[in-house]
């Protein structure tokens, strides 16, 4: 692999064909998703399984707005300046997930660094609003790093989802070119803090950026370290000519490969493959299988 992310446009393999999003609960999903006003991931970042989880009644959604502060390379969410809080917002998504009769909520935002907390008091406040109106309903967090706030953070583990996830995305070297406006010790030590304090947590990496197989390992090893408890392991997909070109698409036995080497470091619960997302069949990482 290549030691600088390069600018050639590759055309996709086989195995990454997905299904068009079609079916009853589909639009079922869109119709709630609209009605409410409500923003997901799944579109802000054009996630290749939209169809299959929104067919199944899932979607993962995004708070704190739709528009980012931070300016990372792959992601497709719009950067800019951020409208005021919308104090309305978390019990909309707890309508949304009781009318959807979800079982296992995955929830994520945008990154608010403008705001003191990061927007870690919404955050709280969504959680609470679902838990009060969902008591059934588990939850997965994946949250933005705070800029390392521990005092934020802590408003996550009091509100206790059951699990806490913040991806690493990529590997040390590639960081700056692919996150620019975060560090990749940082997201360790974020991940770390959680776990001390005893929550689960989970972090999803990123595959086709230039990153060497030693590099892929070595970030791993430092996820395992720091006490992450899940791992995802994903291709990288281009959402749009301006952002960061793949490198290479890596095939399903190589996915296949590291997963074997995630559990031989220590990992119980690995997702490892091509159209793997961090939000995908978040319901099984509830408990180590």
């Amino acid at each position: 692999m290549s030691e600088e992310i390069t600018t050639q446009r590759t055309k996709k393999p086989d195995w990454l064909r997905v299904k068009l999003p079609i079916g009853a609960n589909y639009l079922h999903v869109r119709n709630l998703v609209d009605k409410n006003k409500l923003h997901t991931i799944c579109e802000s970042g054009n996630c290749p399984n939209m169809g299959e989880c929104w067919g199944a009644g899932t979607a993962t959604f995004m708070i704190l707005g739709n528009i980012c502060t931070r300016s990372c390379g792959f992601c497709n969410v719009n950067t800019g300046r951020p409208t005021e809080l919308d104090w309305d917002e978390p019990k909309r998504v707890a309508e949304a997930i009781h009318l959807m009769k979800v079982k296992h909520a995955v929830i994520t935002s945008v990154n608010r660094d403008e705001l003191k907390d990061g927007g870690a008091s919404i955050w709280a406040a969504t959680i609470n609003e679902v838990r009060q109106l969902n008591p059934t309903t588990t939850m997965e967090t994946l949250i933005p790093d705070f800029m390392g706030k521990e005092e934020s953070l802590d408003l996550i583990i009091e509100a206790h989802p059951e699990v806490v996830s913040h991806n690493i995305e990529t590997v040390e070297r590639l960081t700056k070119q692919v996150r620019i406006q975060a560090k990749y010790q940082r997201s360790l030590d974020v991940i770390k803090y959680l776990s001390e304090k005893g929550m689960r947590t989970k972090s999803g990496l990123m595959l086709g950026l230039g990153e060497t197989k030693e590099e892929v390992i070595q970030t791993i090893k430092d996820l395992k370290a720091h006490g992450c408890h899940v791992l995802t392991i994903g291709q990288y997909l281009q959402p749009t000519r301006e952002h960061l070109p793949v490198a290479d698409f890596v095939h399903p036995t190589i996915f296949a490969e590291y997963k074997m080497i995630a559990k031989e470091i220590g990992f119980k619960c690995v997702e490892s493959g091509p159209l793997v997302r961090s939000s995908y069949h978040a319901e099984k990482h509830l408990q180590d299988e």
